[in-house]
């Protein structure tokens, strides 16, 4: 069987151009229609159906790019104190969030949900090994199953993203809520945030973040 071929490389910029400008068109509005996405990254409708069989397929496209820089931020070094790496995680996701708000959620609406939960399967590992963790060090509620647990974590963090909340203190927002469906009380994940206020600090002054933060309309 031959190999496929790599895609040339003004194929792949113009490839990389229309996921930009996807990001750009849905930031401000999500229901974007694929003649404007084509109009702004500077192609024809044919040369972006060049590329991208349809809206549909070029949607499931921004969620496996988005997925993948969760899964890479995932694998940064977390605290061995369940609580502490939980709150990290949420924090540090929140942030990245919080550049591409509107294809977050559009990621995590009911008709792309089971595609994204695919995509995130690295992070999805690594929340559920920070719950079994927490659970063998009593940090973390017992009462529901690992497994279980692990699932609320995810679809509480999907429903902060849904509600868009803003404002300076957002990402602590984000950290208390993941904390508390954990099995935190608002006074301990107060607590833990003030006596680590690194923690809901922007990911891009955090030391152990060397990531490039992206406006809305960058790749």
């Amino acid at each position: 069987m031959t190999a496929a071929r790599a895609p040339r490389r003004d194929a792949q910029a113009n490839r990389d151009g229309i996921l930009a400008a996807a990001r750009t068109a849905l930031a401000r509005d999500s229901n974007a229609s694929i003649d404007l996405i084509a109009r702004t990254a500077g192609l024809s409708r044919r040369a972006l159906y060049g590329h991208f069989d349809d809206r549909s397929a070029l949607i499931a496209e921004l969620i496996t790019a988005g997925a993948q820089r969760f899964n890479t931020i995932a694998e940064h070094p977390l605290d061995d104190d369940a609580r502490i790496a939980l709150a990290q995680l949420a924090s540090r996701l929140w942030h990245e969030v919080a550049h591409i708000q509107t294809v977050t959620s559009i990621a995590l609406d009911d008709a792309h949900v089971a595609d994204t939960a695919a995509a995130l399967a690295p992070l999805r590992k690594i929340v559920a090994g920070i719950v079994e963790r927490g659970r063998r060090a009593g940090t973390l509620r017992t009462d529901i199953p690992a497994d279980v647990l692990a699932r609320l974590i995810e679809e509480t963090a999907r429903m902060v993203v849904r509600v868009d909340v803003v404002g300076p203190d957002a990402a602590a927002t984000a950290v208390r809520t993941v904390l508390s469906i954990a099995g935190l009380s608002w006074r301990d994940a107060d607590a833990l945030i003030a006596t680590r206020p690194e923690i809901v600090e922007s990911a891009a002054s955090h030391p152990m973040l060397d990531m490039p933060q992206n406006r809305p309309e960058e790749v």
